[in-house]
């Protein structure tokens, strides 16, 4: 689950470079977010190593789905948006953008997956 949320880290850090070099401007809310949902997943990713498990995982998971569905909405299915990927131009930086937001659908659907899979394991009596 670390390997999931320092991928989706890194990604989301690749990712903001391209809005910034094409310009792709996110508004102050957008930015807010992004950051909530890059910097809690990484606090869950910490408390992983406490008592505090199973809150760790609903953390991670709840934040990376939050992020899936922002980034998805915004990326694949809101034309009107300017993160909308066939809106964006053709160039290098464009194609980088929607690498990045498609790594970033992966990486947080798999970190769900994961996220679900470890909660329920983690419930059952023992």
């Amino acid at each position: 689950m670390v390997a999931i949320v320092l991928t989706h880290c890194a990604v989301t850090l690749w990712h903001g470079a391209t809005h910034r070099q094409i310009p792709v401007p996110l508004t102050t809310t957008q930015i807010v977010f992004v950051v909530a949902t890059t910097a809690l997943p990484l606090l869950g990713a910490g408390l992983l190593w406490t008592a505090r498990k199973l809150a760790a995982i609903w953390l991670i998971t709840v934040s990376l789905l939050a992020a899936l569905l922002f980034g998805f909405i915004n990326h694949f299915v809101v034309h009107s948006s300017s993160d909308y990927v066939l809106a964006v131009p053709a160039h290098a930086w464009g194609y980088w953008f929607i690498l990045s937001a498609a790594l970033l659908v992966v990486t947080d659907t798999l970190g769900i997956a994961i996220g679900v899979m470890a909660v329920l394991a983690w419930r059952r009596p023992a």
